[in-house]
This record gives C-alpha cells, sequence and structure tokens, in this order.
C-alpha cells in the first residue's frame, strides 16, 4: 500500500481533491478523531485505492457503530452516482480505516436491505443531513458495514501487509 501523502500534519491533494476533506483530515488526526465543525457526529476517516489510479485516497465519512461494525452510507450527498470512494472499496475488497486513534484494515460488507430502514433511522437522528441526501436522489443508497479485518496499527504506522489506505474520490 502506498504512503499517505502528508506532511508536516498537511494533508495533500492527492489524498483528496476536496479542500473541505482535507481541512477535516488534518483536524481529525491533530485531534484524536474530533472535528468542531461535526460536534458530537462521529466520523472515521476511510481509505481506499483509487482502481483506476492505483493511489491511495482518504474520506471522511459520518459513520454508525451498530454490533461491532462501522456502518456507512454511500450517499455522495445526493448525487445520482455513489461516490468515488465506494466504488474503489468495492473494487478493492479491503480499506482502511481510523476512528480516534485507532487505525485498522477492513472488509466491505453490503448490510441486507431488510436492516436499512432502521439504519437509516438512526442515521438521520444523529445527523439530520441524511435525510436531505436521501431525497435528493432515486437511486439506492448502499449501506455498508465496515468489518474489522486482522489486527490493529497505531496511528501513523504502515497499514498491515495486504490492507488498502486509500483516501478520496478516486476512479
Amino acid at each position: 500500500m502506498q504512503d499517505m501523502q502528508e506532511t508536516n500534519g498537511t494533508v495533500d491533494e492527492t489524498v483528496n481533491s476536496n479542500s473541505f476533506n482535507r481541512g477535516v483530515i488534518e483536524e481529525f488526526r491533530a485531534n484524536g478523531g474530533r472535528v468542531k465543525d461535526f460536534g458530537s457526529i462521529p466520523l472515521l476517516l476511510l481509505s481506499t485505492t483509487g482502481r483506476v489510479s492505483g493511489l491511495t485516497r482518504t474520506t471522511p465519512l459520518v459513520h454508525l457503530v451498530r454490533d461491532g461494525r462501522h456502518i456507512v452510507f454511500a450517499a455522495n450527498g445526493g448525487a445520482a452516482v455513489a461516490p468515488g470512494w465506494y466504488r474503489n472499496l468495492m473494487a478493492a475488497g479491503e480499506g482502511v480505516v481510523e476512528v480516534g486513534p485507532h487505525r485498522f484494515a477492513v472488509r466491505p460488507e453490503p448490510v441486507p436491505e431488510s436492516e436499512h430502514e432502521e439504519l437509516w433511522r438512526l442515521q438521520t437522528a444523529q445527523d439530520p443531513n441524511f435525510a436531505t441526501f436521501r431525497s435528493k436522489t432515486d437511486r439506492t443508497i448502499p449501506v455498508v458495514a465496515l468489518v474489522p479485518v486482522g489486527a490493529e496499527v497505531p496511528v501513523g504506522s504502515e497499514a498491515p501487509v495486504g490492507a488498502q489506505v486509500p483516501v478520496g474520490d478516486d476512479a
């Protein structure tokens, strides 16, 4: 896996092309997973490998913790297409998650549709923006469990062998 492009705590454009997201990533890492603008809404960083470029990309995501799983929603702000991080994650079949000071490899597991409504209810209760995202699109927004695999790796260390530590929306 490629190293994340970071210098003196500043996240490089190759990690995430969105300047707002780069700021969130920097603040998240500098403050043990806390980002002022998000208050108590839980965030994680998901790194994936670009399915075309092969570059590591990192994306901040709001998530739910449910039954030991980190649940994420491929809402893409309600856009008509799924976000790049989702396409990259599903293509690679693995990624790396940072939650607070913890970093670990994950595999994506689509959540059964029978669980979607309850998870959406919980997600919109913690972040009402998700209700807007859902109402803006006709597509079914994928709901994915990020299931930990292998041992945790301290933040700042190299990811486990075989782990994908990707970042951002990469085609």
